[in-house]
């Protein structure tokens, strides 16, 4: 039902003032250093994180989802301690999850400004214009392929006008 999600176990759904929230955690009992590549299954610490998702039967929906720490065992490694990943869920130190965040960047994309954070508002998703703003100012530059017709005013040529200053 839900994408990303399948990476963790549900322990459990509450319903009140209009918010569905889920609280889960990660199944797995290790993961690899992100640096090293290296197994851990030393846990250091765990965490909450909330992420807020596409809103449910018109009520939102936020995913409370505990993330171990691990400790890597690597003696040559830079990096201590790591998170559990959920790339699928969502991005590191992100607050919302990356269904919603696409659906924001659409949004974002399609009105931008006041508009956009007020469809955004009716929607259910919860976000204002400058974070919608932000979203498409971080999406990449469309890329465009090579011109293989060049135009050129002719009719302009023959009354001796030129848009270019003179060489």
């Amino acid at each position: 039902m839900f994408e990303g999600i399948d990476g963790v176990d549900v322990e459990g759904v509450t319903a009140a003032f209009g918010t569905v929230e889920v609280v889960a955690r990660g199944r797995v009992a290790g993961s690899a250093c992100p640096d090293c590549g290296r197994l851990s299954a030393r846990v250091h610490d765990r965490y909450h994180h909330r992420l807020k998702d596409l809103p449910l039967a018109e009520q939102g929906f936020v995913i409370r989802l505990t993330v171990w720490r691990f400790i890597c065992g690597s003696a040559d490694c830079p990096r201590r301690t790591f998170a559990e990943p959920f790339s699928q869920l969502a991005s590191p130190h992100a607050r919302f999850t990356t269904r919603l965040n696409h659906a924001l960047e659409r949004v974002g994309l399609a009105l931008a400004g006041r508009a956009d954070a007020r469809l955004a508002a009716q929607l259910g998703f919860g976000a204002g214009r400058m974070s919608l703003l932000r979203r498409v100012m971080a999406l990449p530059d469309p890329q465009f392929g090579t011109r293989r017709v060049l135009g050129v005013d002719d009719f302009a040529i023959r009354r001796g006008q030129t848009y270019s200053p003179p060489s």
